[in-house]
């Protein structure tokens, strides 16, 4: 069974490895929505996979941490793709939440990335 929950929040960035005159170089802004998944079994005596209360107290505060910030400040952050800001949440999140099977994380309505690990 997999369950999700969705979060979003605000952020600018600019991408420092990209060719000179592309538009990402310049410092700009999106509404990131963020969707973590957790797979496992359904526990006979509660019902659920995990309890969503658990998964938002592990993730809020990230979430909360990149809200509003230039992502290009945050440690670990320093080329803050839609790629790598997937990952950062993963390398935080997995240790917590060991069911963690997915992360989807779209910076517009139209384009985004799908992360399950390095070992998938």
């Amino acid at each position: 069974m997999t369950i999700f929950k969705q979060f979003t929040f605000d952020a600018a960035h600019f991408l420092p490895n990209v060719p000179q005159g592309h538009r990402c170089r310049q410092v700009h802004g999106h509404t990131y929505h963020l969707t973590i998944y957790v797979s496992g079994p359904v526990n006979t005596e509660d019902g659920w996979v995990i309890d969503f209360k658990e998964l938002k107290a592990v993730v809020k505060p990230l979430v909360e941490q990149l809200d509003h910030v230039m992502l290009n400040e945050i440690q670990g952050l320093k080329n803050p793709t839609a790629e790598n800001v997937a990952r950062w949440f993963w390398q935080a999140i997995r240790p917590e939440i060991p069911g963690l099977s997915r992360i989807e994380l779209k910076e517009t309505p139209t384009s985004g990335v799908i992360y399950e690990g390095e070992n998938k």
